[in-house]
């Protein structure tokens, strides 16, 4: 079906959208009713409120309301469900349902949205299965016409999974898992400080009864020693095994234990391991002080995280043009996020597939990593450009799965200029302890590319013996990577693979979508921007502006413009001119005339060198006098600082481990006569998330495709949000809508993923989420 005929202000006329939230709460619901609603209203269509979940579609009257623009405003930063939601018995008689299409059809609602569990989708599809002959017994028991039967004859489904666990397969991640993250980090960084303090082990128990993303997430954010999850029972003698484990890291000098359960943790006989279970073991056998925390509904609470708000918001739109786009012979489907991409998926070949887990999990026989040995290899690891949080948790995976290779690792202090100096020192497992939660580079990073020294650092490689090189940094990184394989012509010491790991806070390295330390950024300013808007709060119209970092890369300015609920972000990539500034203060002045108050704008630090933040700040304050007044903030370097977001520490994570792989796979390739000589353009690659995946893209090819002058790639897959911020903000701009996704298959491709990573199906449907 092609969408580039149609116009997206005209799409929803004469159609009526209901959204619902359903199950238990999730943080970013929210940002999905919002996005929900006033995407609705820019297609021209009416848009409903049903309050409480299935319960207010049965009960209907006040249940369910028609929701305007400045009903959602305010609503992104704010936790749980605004619309109420609640578990619903009537719903699952067929009398339920009958009750609920009554109220639909009297009200003209024919798409319906749901936010909520496998238990929430599963009942809306059976909803929409049974809608015509629901129609035939109400028009039979006289409560509606054969007109409005007629007109009311098909029902569109759309979900979108808002769950806490992440254990719905189709979608990486579900709507609150990241914020749950958020959560049980945070309570994980207090916890450490005191059980150093004291020498302690603790036991986290944190959610998940049948599925232990949460916890496995945890343990590799925070460096856990151990993790039970109910997809991987422990093997028989565990016991022993972890008490061994525990006394080797305090032999090691280690002041702390962490173990890390989820709540359906179980052992192979099927019987449930408990946290008290741990702890007299523990105690028993070590002697060890030990304290359990059991976190509970506190991962439930608090602020969505800015990937929440952003992911909610996208599924939002994304819901709103599926069932505005459905025919009656489309599938009641759900919108969810693979990898980087939004798509569509049958709701029902999911809930199948989340079933379908437990068997291909039984199928499924977990052997440990096979550890492969390598011949006395020596890899260096060197960190770029300005510092950023999830430096180090990329620093600290890619040591140890270095090790585990067989390698041995060299830390490189200062960036390329320390390699120059030979400021290089072996790395240790027990070196990176701790890591993961550190903000910052442990190892020091300098802005020198390497072009200046590079006879030094050829020098250096030959000294050290270093066989491959791991560059983990910003746009220098990149650039001096490019350097370094120019130079490959001259000096064959260059000749060893090299892999760059994107790690900035601006988000500007080509062949990447995201880079390490940017969601921390952009955390940072979402909740900087929550403050001040609070700040607003009881006083009359006032206007913020807020100056972000970025260089000449709009991404963080426009995210959080996402993030915040901005009214504009100028940005770089994005030309802007007086009349485009002067449509946005008159934008605000019109704004001001409703209940909304507060007004939200964001630039980016070079977005353009006249229209400066103080001209902007003028021209607002002096064109808004009399109707609203205006304050600035510059946010500076409190964007790079602090500790990484649970996103930057897993994905850190992610990219050190993958990147020495592949150096291994590589070493391996180019090992010729007892030496490693490397200079094939795929042997000096950028790791990058593109799209769906991870992949690596050799630093050549890349060439063509990066603006030197600017410092950003010429292409950024994020400037197609761009409209979405602004209808968000009631611009009556065009939506591009020839990309949205298409419909999918989720079977083959989910039951075969990675065992680890399975989510286990939740085997009693009535007793989670209605």
């Amino acid at each position: 079906m092609s969408h580039t005929s149609m116009d997206p202000t005209k799409m929803g006329i004469g159609r009526s959208v209901a959204v619902l939230t359903s199950g238990g709460d999730a943080q970013g619901m929210n940002a999905a009713v919002r996005a929900t609603v006033r995407v609705g209203l820019y297609t021209g269509a009416k848009v409903y409120f049903v309050h409480e979940g299935y319960q207010g579609l049965v009960d209907g009257g006040d249940n369910i309301k028609l929701a305007t623009w400045e009903s959602v405003s305010m609503m992104l930063q704010l936790g749980g469900t605004v619309i109420g939601s609640a578990r619903c018995m009537d719903f699952r008689a067929r009398e339920g349902r009958m009750k609920a299409a009554l109220n639909l059809v009297k009200l003209g609602i024919t798409n319906l949205c749901v936010i909520g569990g496998d238990g929430s989708l599963t009942g809306a599809n059976q909803f929409r299965t049974e809608w015509s002959t629901l129609l035939v017994d109400l028009v039979k028991a006289g409560k509606i016409s054969d007109d409005e039967a007629k007109t009311s004859s098909h029902l569109n489904i759309v979900g979108m999974v808002g769950s806490i666990d992440n254990d719905f397969c189709g979608t990486d991640m579900t709507i609150g898992t990241d914020s749950a993250l958020h959560r049980i980090i945070e309570v994980v960084d207090a916890i450490t400080t005191t059980a150093q303090s004291h020498q302690r082990t603790f036991i986290l128990e944190v959610m998940g009864r049948h599925c232990g993303y949460l916890a496995l997430v945890t343990a590799l954010a925070c460096g856990a020693d151990w993790v039970f999850i109910p997809e991987m029972p422990p093997d028989e003698g565990w016991e022993g095994h972890l008490c061994r484990r525990l006394a080797d890291q305090r032999a090691r000098g280690c002041r702390l234990n962490v173990i890390i359960l989820a709540e359906g943790a179980m052992g192979r006989d099927g019987k449930p391991i408990g946290s008290e279970d741990i702890k007299k073991l523990v105690e028993k056998n070590l002697g060890f002080d030990t304290r359990t925390t059991v976190l509970g509904h506190v991962q439930r609470g608090g602020t969505p995280s800015a990937f929440d708000r952003i992911l909610g918001s996208r599924m939002g739109v994304e819901a709103v043009m599926a069932l505005l786009e459905a025919t009656p012979e489309t599938p009641a489907c759900v919108v969810s996020l693979s990898g980087n991409q939004a798509v569509r998926l049958p709701l029902m070949e999911c809930v199948q597939v989340t079933k379908d887990v437990t068997t291909a999990m039984a199928e499924n026989r977990w052997e440990d990593a096979i550890k492969l040995r390598g011949n006395n290899i020596n890899v260096a690891i060197v960190n770029v450009g300005a510092p950023c949080a999830g430096m180090n948790a990329a620093v600290r995976s890619a040591v140890r799965i270095g090790i585990i290779q067989g390698h041995n690792m060299l830390a490189v202090h200062d960036g390329f200029e320390g390699l120059a100096h030979g400021n290089i020192v072996p790395i240790t497992w027990t070196g990176v302890s701790g890591w993961t939660g550190k903000g910052g580079s442990e190892l020091g990073t300098k802005r020198v590319l390497p072009s200046k020294y590079i006879e030094e650092i050829s020098l250096t490689i030959a000294k050290f013996n270093i066989h491959s090189l791991v560059i983990i940094g910003g746009f220098e990184a990149f650039m001096g990577g490019l350097e370094l394989v120019t130079a490959r012509e001259k000096y064959e010491e260059l000749c060893i693979p090299m892999v760059v790991i994107p790690a900035t806070v601006s988000n500007n390295v080509p062949g990447s979508d995201f880079s390490i330390g940017a969601d921390t950024a952009l955390n940072t300013i979402t909740s900087t921007c929550d403050r001040i808007k609070q700040s607003a709060a009881g006083t009359k119209r006032r206007v913020f502006i807020i100056e972000t970092m970025g260089g000449y890369c709009g991404y963080l300015a426009t995210m959080a413009g996402l993030a915040a609920g901005a009214d504009a972000a100028y940005i770089y990539e994005d030309k802007f001119g007086i009349r485009d500034l002067e449509m946005n203060v008159e934008h605000l002045v019109q704004k001001m005339k409703t209940d909304v108050k507060r007004g939200l704008i964001l630039r980016n630090e070079k977005c353009n060198a006249n229209y400066t933040t103080d001209f902007i700040f003028a021209l607002y304050s002096e064109e808004g006098k009399g109707v609203f007044d205006c304050r600035k903030n510059i946010l500076g370097h409190m964007q790079q600082g602090g500790t990484p977001t649970p996103f930057d520490r897993n994905f850190g994570t992610k990219m050190g481990s993958k990147a020495v792989l592949w150096l291994t796979e590589k070493l391996k390739e180019m090992y010729r006569h007892g030496r490693i000589f490397a200079n094939t353009p795929d042997s000096a690659c950028v790791l990058g998330m593109r799209k769906r995946a991870l992949t690596f893209q050799p630093l050549a090819e890349l060439n063509e495709q990066t603006d030197f002058e600017h410092r950003i790639p010429k292409t950024s897959w994020w400037l197609k949000l761009r409209p979405i911020m602004k209808i968000l903000a009631k611009y009556n701009i065009s939506l591009d809508t020839s990309e949205h996704a298409h419909m999918e298959h989720v079977i083959k491709k989910r039951v075969s993923m990675p065992a680890p990573l399975m989510k286990k199906h939740k085997e009693e449907v009535e007793e989670e989420e209605e």
